[in-house]
């Protein structure tokens, strides 16, 4: 006999865009929404979720690594400070941790990662030798110490390893503190089939290029060129601050993401992450081609890069995403709220990219976020894995808040994560765990 799959039942959920009553949820043994139906009352053999539910978000860019930095370089020591003199000291941080450490970080960010909302993550990865630069003997080390925390944690990743092969575009070697990032296309290769042959849950690898700058032109080519066939997400740093910018018009005589549209090589694999100084005519022609756009507010607003064009990327159609980047936010409420307050700021105007911005940008970045993990189906829908996220209606901010305004007050009146259980891939799991002692004693090592 077919054994009937895990029925769940919620009193609210959202589902395309709208909030709908009485929704049951069956989960198949792959953890995949197998049946959904709303506006039915709770069957016997079903268990009731405390509160409304919410599907999981992807992270769609992170440095796991840079959770052992966040809050300790908010002190200024010369007269001015930006984001390349920040990337040095975090440089220092990059040149210490080894695969222990950088998993008990990991698996302490993992877990508080589920407990902002987040279910999957992308992990831009270029942390891969020794301390001296060397291969580990096991050069899939600190690629595994990923991999493992995230299943720990319970949360889905897409690992990306990336292709970094010089300084800069006028620089054709790479600095001595970025030593431990070297690879060429055969090792980013290497590192994704390795991942996946280690057969964890709900772990599977991409590709990334660092950046313009940090990636040659060929070396670009040959990686989009070697996974033609590779179903799996390409991304990239491009346009994060206006000195980029600035040194890929020298040096080729386009702007970064202009340069790249001209490549061919753009299609709805490849993820452009921050583009915050793009032109009209760049994000046209991202939209066109498929590719996505991720944007990392709380990141860029600490480093100073500035503000992207959300009401031109928003009206491009091109799928958008959101990442934690360097985990100074954990949680993806604020940063949506960050998406909508900087256009505030910038604009002087008030619900700048969509009547209902909540709705709007958790929408958008809901399924963008799918594409940017390669995912597929995503959401409350059949098909997709079974993740959802159920609210906790007592939170200070969402406390006697009209139903159908939850999701607003989440997003702009909420500060700390406010829910009560994240299930991934129909399983309940427990982001609270105590993985305090292994981070303190790996954050002892870094810091004492």
């Amino acid at each position: 006999m077919k054994t009937l799959p895990k029925r769940l039942w919620a009193p609210r959920a959202w589902i395309g865009g709208a909030w709908q009553d009485g929704v049951l949820l069956g989960v198949d043994a792959d953890g995949r929404w197998a049946e959904l139906h709303t506006g039915v009352a709770a069957p016997p053999d079903a268990t009731e979720l405390p509160g409304p539910v919410l599907p999981g978000l992807v992270d769609a860019h992170s440095h796991a690594f840079q959770r052992a930095f966040a809050g300790l370089a908010e002190r200024r020591s010369g007269e001015h400070d930006d984001f390349w003199s920040w990337r040095d000291r975090m440089y220092g941080v990059a040149l210490r941790l080894g695969p222990q450490g950088l998993r008990a970080v990991a698996a302490q960010l993992y877990g508080e990662l589920l407990q902002g909302g987040y279910t999957q993550v992308c992990e831009f990865h270029y942390l891969h030798h020794a301390e001296d630069g060397r291969p580990y003997a096991d050069p899939l080390a600190m690629s595994r110490a990923l991999a493992e925390a995230a299943a720990e944690a319970g949360i889905g990743l897409t690992l990306l390893p990336v292709l970094y092969q010089r300084a800069g575009f006028r620089q054709p070697a790479l600095r001595d503190d970025q030593r431990r990032f070297a690879t060429d296309v055969d090792t980013v290769l290497a590192l994704r089939d390795g991942v996946r042959a280690l057969g964890l849950p709900r772990v599977d690898a991409g590709v990334a290029v660092h950046s313009l700058r940090a990636a040659t032109p060929q070396g670009l080519r040959d990686l989009a060129a070697r996974c033609a066939d590779d179903p799996a997400p390409i991304h990239i740093h491009v346009a994060e601050q206006t000195g980029e910018v600035d040194d890929c018009l020298a040096a080729t005589g386009a702007r970064p993401i202009e340069w790249l549209a001209r490549q061919g090589v753009l299609d709805a694999r490849w993820q452009l992450v921050h583009a915050t100084h793009a032109e009209p005519a760049e994000i046209d022609a991202v939209a066109a081609s498929g590719a996505g756009v991720v944007l990392c507010p709380s990141t860029e607003a600490n480093l100073g890069d500035g503000l992207a064009d959300l009401p031109r990327w928003m009206a491009s159609g091109a799928p958008l995403s959101i990442g934690s980047d360097s985990q100074m936010a954990r949680s993806w409420p604020p940063e949506l709220r960050w998406l909508e307050y900087g256009q505030r700021l910038l604009l002087q105007r008030r619900n700048v990219s969509a009547p209902a911005p909540a709705a709007a940008l958790f929408e958008r970045t809901l399924q963008g976020g799918a594409a940017a993990a390669g995912l597929g189906p995503w959401g409350l829908r059949v098909g997709a894995r079974a993740d959802l996220l159920v609210l906790d209606t007592q939170a200070p901010g969402l406390c006697g808040v009209p139903r159908g305004d939850l999701l607003d007050a989440l997003v702009f009146a909420t500060e700390a994560p406010a829910f009560s259980e994240t299930w991934v891939a129909g399983r309940r799991v427990h982001p609270a765990a105590d993985r305090r002692a292994a981070f303190e004693g790996a954050m002892h090592e870094l810091w004492r």
